[in-house]
């Protein structure tokens, strides 16, 4: 879409090349292809929103459209968002072998939003440096730190496949060091450079910034979940897997999904913002 150009006047060719790009990014961002469908929609409905001096004045409108996917995409990247609720579409670019695209994408779920944007659009779609930071919204360093984690754990990811059943196994032993208050017992069950990322979305003090290394990582959630009365830790399934859902007597405060690798846990989201638990304590008071 150039400037200073009607939608009229661009060759069809050129509308469907960029719409089909921007369907990939938002496809390899989020998973899904109805969701993907969704953010382009939504991106051209923005673009026209805008007057046409504004739009006169962008000088790269296929820079603005990318980045107004990115930016779409990443709100919805919540991590309580990222569970297969269904299954996933077929991805919109046809080029790549079905099969490695599934494990792809599902081997994207693990990680962070900001890693899965950093790694997608610097590894994946190639995108310059600048344009990968002014999507994340970080500094161009701190988008190479993200692309190059979020590379490590798709790799120990695929190296050391980890059994649904070991997956639980795990996970309690992680429960049951946190509910014991044993930093030693913790520590062993993570990896040496596991990561632990908290949302509180300025809803409940929580470290804003993600904590690496198992020592730091045992320290932060212990201080967490600290025993005091009325807390206690459960065992249920987060995500499709065995996660740890934290009450404070009746109500949901936190709930805690694991990436195992092997016999370690290599990454961990504490959701702690409760606009985002509402859900689970509306499913709790209808149990009772």
């Amino acid at each position: 879409m150039d400037r200073e150009q009607d939608v009229e006047t661009v060759p069809i060719a050129e509308l469907l090349d960029e719409r089909r790009r921007l369907l990939n990014v938002a496809y390899w961002l989020l998973g899904r292809s109805q969701d993907a469908d969704d953010v382009v929609a939504e991106t051209y409905r923005r673009w026209y929103d805008l007057s046409d001096e504004h739009r006169i004045r962008i000088a790269e409108p296929r820079s603005w459209l990318v980045k107004t996917v990115g930016g779409i995409s990443l709100e919805r990247l919540a991590p309580t968002d990222r569970s297969h609720s269904g299954p996933v579409g077929a991805a919109p670019s046809q080029d790549l072998d079905e099969e490695v695209s599934q494990a792809l994408l599902e081997a994207l779920d693990t990680l962070s939003p900001a890693e899965r944007a950093a790694f997608v659009l610097n590894d994946v779609f190639g995108m310059a440096p600048g344009t990968v930071a002014a999507i994340v919204g970080q500094t161009e360093q701190e988008c190479g730190e993200l692309a190059a984690r979020g590379r490590h754990s798709l790799r120990t990811r695929w190296a050391h496949p980890t059994a649904p059943q070991q997956h639980d196994r795990v996970v309690r032993a992680v429960r049951q060091a946190c509910v014991a208050e044993n930093p030693d017992r913790l520590r062993s069950l993570l990896a040496p450079d596991a990561t632990v990322f908290f949302d509180g979305g300025g809803k409940v003090r929580a470290l804003s910034r993600p904590v690496h290394g198992a020592r730091r990582v045992t320290r932060s959630l212990l201080t967490l979940l600290a025993g005091r009365p009325g807390t206690t830790l459960h065992c249920q399934s987060v995500n499709g897997r065995t996660g740890i859902v934290v009450r404070y007597g009746d109500k949901v405060a936190a709930v805690i999904s694991l990436d195992v690798a092997g016999d370690h846990v290599v990454q961990i989201w504490a959701v702690l913002n409760p606009d985002k638990l509402r859900h689970w304590n509306r499913a709790a008071t209808q149990e009772k």
